[in-house]
C-alpha cells in the first residue's frame, strides 16, 4: 500500500507534521522517506495514523537496527515502548540517555492519551541554538569537550546491560566485565565499580557535536537535562573547571528562547534526532495522560542512503 500522507511545517523552524492520508497506518510509510524527512526537519509528528502500541512498536523497528532502554522504566506492550512517568515537574531540555556513552540516534513518542493541559514534550534544534551562540561560547564549546560523572546503582546498570545483550544474560549473573566489554576501549569513558556493587562513570563528549547525518555542528547535550531516577550528573569542561556561569546562563536563555512545543492530540507519535535535537517536558497539569517512550540506533542503510550525494545538513 501506498502512503497518501502530507508534509506540513510544524514550529517555527525546521520541523514537520506529517498528516494522515485516507486509510493511513505507520506501517505505509517507507523508512527511507521517513529518514529523508528526519534528516532535514530534526523532529517530526505524525497525526491522524491509526495507532496503539503494536503499530507502535512495528514503526519503531521499521527504522531501527536495536532498541535500547532506560533501566529505570518498565515496559509495555513488548520490548519497545516504556511509559514516561516522571513526576509532574517541568523537564529540562537533554538528549536521550545524552549524558552516557550509551544514547540512542532516535527518541520515540507516542501519545495514547493526550493530556488537556500543559504536559507538551519540548524541542529545541542543536543546530538553531549553535548558529546563534557568541562567539565566546563557540570558542568554550566547540574548542573543550564536557564531562559528565555519575554513580548508577547496581540493579539499573545490570537490567541496561542485559537488555543490551539481548536476553543472553540474566540481570542476576551480569558481572562488571560486562559493561567493561560494552564501553569497549573508547577513551572518552571511564568506569570504576565500587564495593557496594554500583558504578560510577566519566563520559567526555562535545556539548557541540557533528549529528547523525553531517559534520554540521549543532549545541545539543544534556547540560540542563533532569535526573529525575538517577543521580544528578557533575557536569564539567573536560579539564574539570566547571562550565562558566555567564555561559550557561547564555546557553539556557538562548536554549529557552528557541525551545518549541510538540502539542500533543490523541494518537500522536513523534519522532526525533537524538543526535540533533534536545527534548524535554512542560509542567504537567492534567495527570491524565498516558504517552509512552522508545529509544533505538538507527538502521545504518537508511542514513547511507540520506548522505550519499555528500550534503552536510
Amino acid at each position: 500500500m501506498t502512503s497518501t500522507a502530507e508534509v506540513r511545517p510544524y514550529g517555527a523552524a525546521t520541523g514537520k507534521l506529517v498528516l494522515a492520508g485516507a486509510s493511513d497506518s505507520l506501517g505505509t510509510l517507507d523508512p527511507a522517506w521517513v529518514t529523508g524527512l528526519l534528516a532535514d526537519a530534526g523532529f517530526l509528528l505524525f497525526r491522524g495514523f491509526r495507532t496503539d502500541l503494536e503499530e507502535f512498536s512495528a514503526f519503531v523497528k521499521a527504522h531501527s537496527s536495536r532498541i535500547t532502554l532506560d533501566p529505570a522504566r518498565s515496559f509495555h506492550g513488548g520490548e519497545v515502548a516504556q511509559k514516561v512517568d516522571a513526576g509532574t515537574a517541568a523537564v529540562g531540555l537533554h538528549l536521550e540517555n545524552g549524558n552516557s556513552p550509551f544514547g540512542p540516534d532516535l527518541t520515540w513518542f507516542f501519545c495514547e492519551k493526550a493530556a488537556s493541559a500543559g504536559s507538551q514534550t519540548t524541542v529545541c534544534d542543536g543546530y538553531r541554538v549553535w548558529d546563534a551562540s557568541s562567539l565566546r561560547a563557540r570558542s568554550v564549546f566547540g574548542g573543550s569537550p564536557i564531562t559528565y560523572s555519575r554513580r548508577v546503582e547496581e540493579p539499573k546498570w545490570k537490567a541496561f546491560v542485559a537488555h543490551q545483550l539481548e536476553g543472553r544474560k540474566e540481570p542476576a549473573d551480569i558481572a562488571f566485565a560486562d559493561i567493561e566489554a560494552l564501553v569497549g576501549t573508547d577513551p572518552h569513558t571511564r568506569l570504576t565499580l565500587e564495593e557496594d556493587g554500583a558504578i560510577r562513570y566519566a563520559y567526555t563528549t562535545g556539548a557541540a557535536h557533528g549529528t547523525l547525518f553531517g559534520a554540521r555542528l549543532a549545541w545539543a547535550n544534556s547540560i540542563f537535562g533532569p535526573s529525575y531516577n538517577y543521580e544528578t550528573p557533575r557536569i564539567t569542561l573536560q579539564d574539570g573547571e566547571e562550565i562558566p556561569a555567564d555561559l550557561r546562563a547564555e546557553l539556557k536563555a538562548l536554549t529557552d528562547e528557541l525551545t518549541e512545543d510538540i502539542d500533543w492530540q490523541d494518537g500522536d507519535v513523534a519522532l526525533i534526532d537524538n543526535t540533533r535535537v534536545m527534548h524535554g517536558r512542560r509542567e504537567i497539569l492534567d495527570t491524565d495522560r498516558t504517552i509512552y517512550n522508545a529509544q533505538s540506533y538507527i538502521r545504518r542503510e537508511l542514513v547511507d542512503a540520506v548522505t550519499a550525494g555528500g550534503e552536510d545538513r
